[in-house]
């Protein structure tokens, strides 16, 4: 995933412009970059595995007519990198292709590349040698890549260049004699563009100077890690355990002795089931069509969807689209903890659906260490009740909601949240008392945020390595989370009934929505810090997040106790790959961490 922007012209091109896309686009991803220029009948590329800015600084641009880039947020193929060229065909590409596996041995292509834009630029070759020409390219490769496909094509023997989107997420406008193009409309905008059009199944065919040859120049700053590599090691593995303690467990749910805060009445039944009221009780959905009713535009589109890429928001996509009929822009923040997983989803989802996808990607690599930083501070004094700083840099969710409504206009915004992924234990190991009253997953107001504060910073005080460089992005974070009042803000699930079969069912059968190799749950498995925070709750307290989902579940009436039981078993065993992955992201050895991990005194 990236953004992709581009000037093409029959004059010199105006060097801010240029800058200005490129320091829009680097919002998407700034892990490598791409530039293309024609200079003296020759196309100039340029590849970088840095910013896009420091890669364009000492490019002299005016001397092109044309100009195309892309700034990246690294999906696949570390070693590769945009654009991609192939027996002269240059390709940039926004998205992700979810099945190019599939499509080399169907197509029988030679691959050469890690890099999934490769296919495309493959069938862009089969297709010119049909027919001659680049007219109708974006037929022929829509007609096999699944997921999101925005892309400029480029053909210098030709003297052309083909853009088309499957999801909206590219965007024309006119600036004097020159066509401008954006992964997104807001830079075209404030360029003072003219017939800023949005391109979504169409073929925008324009001509640029014929080059001869293509000249490759890649720059690199040999950078790694961004997407560990993963290795499978049998001794790592035999490292993770699974004890299967014997706990008492409430009667009616089944939570255990060891959750924090509980006790039990005379018939066995916890405190959590006598004081839970229920959640999963949607209002009439009539009611949130009246509610959007003066958000609703006749043109262009009218609300934004925060989106994972996980089960519930896709699902929630899902109704926005088929059931409430709007017209959305999904928006995605990546903080370095999406997994390819979860991109590949956001990405096939957006393009079955044909949904604009706005990401806004932060400094992936100062984010992970900063995880580093408080997971090392963390293992020097192990505390369930500090768990949660290792997950505060992705609140940041929260405030970028309201970049993307200034930048798109939009001030609608729809949330898909499972009403019951409450679960009280993450604070409550800190000392906060569970808040029945609590009608939100997230913790709200001023007063209950100090307190907060109050024991976590007591906490911290047992190992001062808390106090590090990230602390101002985590106070941040919580600030937005917590505290910005939420406007137009609505939430899908207090209409529609959320359902675990039916979302799956609608998901896997009807999309071909990804599951996880290491798990059978469908739930939080593009997170890649869930399962190293699970393992850590499992091994120490004997339950995990899946036992208080499934708790909710049989208070609600969706499951019995005796298929919770069975579930968890299943849904608490530790996931290897999700871990290592995890660890490496953020640069810990696997065998020190998980060693500090079991040697935790249990509290069972």
């Amino acid at each position: 995933m990236c953004g992709i922007f581009g000037i093409l012209g029959n004059t010199s091109l105006k060097n801010e412009d240029l800058c200005y896309l490129a320091e829009h686009a680097r919002q998407r991803g700034r892990d490598s970059s791409g530039l293309v220029f024609n200079m003296d009948n020759e196309l100039k590329v340029y590849r970088a595995d840095y910013d896009v800015l420091k890669l364009l600084k000492p490019i002299k641009a005016e001397n092109s007519v044309i100009a195309l880039g892309h700034s990246r947020l690294i999906t696949n193929g570390l070693l590769d990198n945009q654009p991609i060229v192939r027996n002269g065909v240059v390709v940039i590409h926004n998205g992700i292709v979810v099945n190019d596996e599939i499509l080399w041995d169907k197509l029988g292509f030679e691959r050469k590349q890690q890099i999934d834009t490769e296919i495309i630029a493959a069938i862009a070759e089969q297709h010119i040698n049909k027919t001659g020409g680049l007219k109708g390219v974006s037929d022929a490769v829509l007609a096999h890549c699944k997921g999101v496909v925005a892309t400029a094509i480029t053909v210098p023997s030709l003297g052309k260049i083909a853009l088309f989107s499957n999801n909206g997420s590219l965007y024309t406008g006119i600036k004097g004699d020159s066509v401008y193009f954006s992964s997104e409309s807001y830079p075209l905008a404030q360029l003072g563009c003219s017939e800023i059009t949005q391109v979504i199944n169409e073929e925008v065919l324009l001509d640029i100077p014929v080059s001869t040859s293509i000249d490759v120049e890649d720059f690199k700053e040999h950078r790694s890690g961004l997407i560990p590599k993963f290795m499978d090691i049998a001794e790592e593995r035999k490292l993770l355990q699974y004890p299967k303690p014997t706990l008492k467990r409430c009667t009616r749910c089944i939570l255990p002795e060891t959750m924090p805060f509980i006790h039990f009445d005379n018939n066995g039944v916890c405190n959590y089931c006598n004081a839970y009221k229920p959640r999963n009780n949607p209002k009439p959905k009539e009611q949130l069509f009246e509610l959007v009713a003066p958000y609703r535009r006749k043109e262009g589109l009218d609300c934004i969807v925060p989106f994972s890429g996980g089960r519930d928001s896709c699902y929630g996509l899902h109704l926005i689209v088929n059931e409430l009929k709007m017209k959305p822009v999904t928006y995605t923040y990546d903080w370095g903890m999406v997994t390819d997983l979860g991109r590949r989803n956001i990405s096939l989802m957006c393009a079955e659906l044909g949904v604009e996808n706005i990401i806004v990607a932060d400094d992936i690599s100062k984010k992970r260490d900063n995880i580093k930083k408080n997971l090392k501070a963390w293992l020097k004094a192990p505390h369930l009740g500090m768990i949660s700083i290792l997950t505060a840099g992705d609140k940041h969710f929260f405030r970028h909601v309201e970049t993307v409504k200034k930048q798109t206009g939009i001030n609608l915004n729809l949330w898909g949240v499972n009403p019951l992924e409450v679960t009280h234990f993450k604070a409550g190991f800190l000392g906060v008392p569970p808040d029945f009253e609590e009608e939100r997953v997230y913790m709200h107001g001023w007063q209950k945020q100090i307190e907060y504060q109050k024991l976590r910073f007591k906490a911290m005080l047992k190992s001062p390595g808390y106090f590090n460089s990230s602390l101002w992005d985590t106070l941040s974070g919580e600030y937005y989370r917590s505290f910005t009042e939420k406007k137009d803000y609505y939430h899908v699930f207090d209409y529609w009934r959320w359902d675990e079969k039916e979302i799956d069912d609608v998901l896997i059968n009807d999309y071909g929505w990804e599951t996880a190799v290491d798990t059978n749950t469908t739930w939080r498995i593009g997170d890649g810090t869930a399962a190293f925070y699970n393992y850590i709750y499992y091994i120490v307290a004997g339950f995990t997040e899946h036992d208080t989902f499934r708790s909710n579940q049989i208070r609600e009436g969706q499951i019995t106790r005796e298929e919770a039981l069975v579930k968890v078993e299943d849904e608490n065993q530790p996931r290897y790959e999700n871990i290592r992955w995890y660890l490496d992201a953020v640069g810990l050895d696997f065998c020190d961490v998980i060693k500090v991990v079991n040697s935790i005194p249990r509290l069972y």
